[in-house]
């Protein structure tokens, strides 16, 4: 009677751990190769934003991202030849916040090539769409004691 307890229980309790059947099929989504076409802000002006401890926004517009989900890993890479160019590692995670709403957190954190992160820092992003076609991250942000949302568009290679 233990043994089929245990054949009963361990797999459930193994099923439940796992990731949810729509942020499976997010990351098979997220999969391949992006580009980062633009950026925006939700309040007009000119803004010095330094995108995750790296670079500015005209540094990342026109990036392209890499995503592989099966190691939940990637690497961007700057081309703007006047930005400090070349490739960037990171780890990253899709958990789903609310599954009436479909909204996403998606998790990244700086790494090296051998995907150790130096500082052990990440950043949390709103993935706020994601289609095979287009993906959009929403960061918010305090601006002079109001709420200030980056938003990055991406479009699928």
């Amino acid at each position: 009677m233990k043994k089929l307890l245990i054949l009963i229980f361990v797999p459930m309790f193994l099923w439940s751990c796992g990731s949810s059947k729509i942020v499976r099929q997010s990351e098979k989504t997220i999969k391949g190769q992006w580009i980062l076409s633009s950026i925006n802000y939700s309040e007009a002006g000119t803004y010095n934003v330094t995108l995750f401890n790296d670079s500015s926004k005209k540094c990342f517009e026109q990036s392209t991202w890499q995503f592989i989900p099966n190691n939940n890993t990637g690497f961007y890479s700057i081309i703007n030849s006047t930005c400090d160019v070349g490739d960037r590692n990171f780890a990253f995670t899709i958990q789903e916040t609310d599954p009436e709403t479909g909204l996403y957190n998606f998790l990244l954190k700086p790494t090296n090539a051998k995907g150790k992160s130096e500082n052990n820092q990440g950043f949390r992003l709103k993935l706020s769409q994601l289609s095979d076609l287009a993906m959009q991250w929403q960061q918010t942000v305090t601006v002079n004691g109001k709420p200030f949302t980056i938003s990055m568009n991406f479009s699928k290679l």
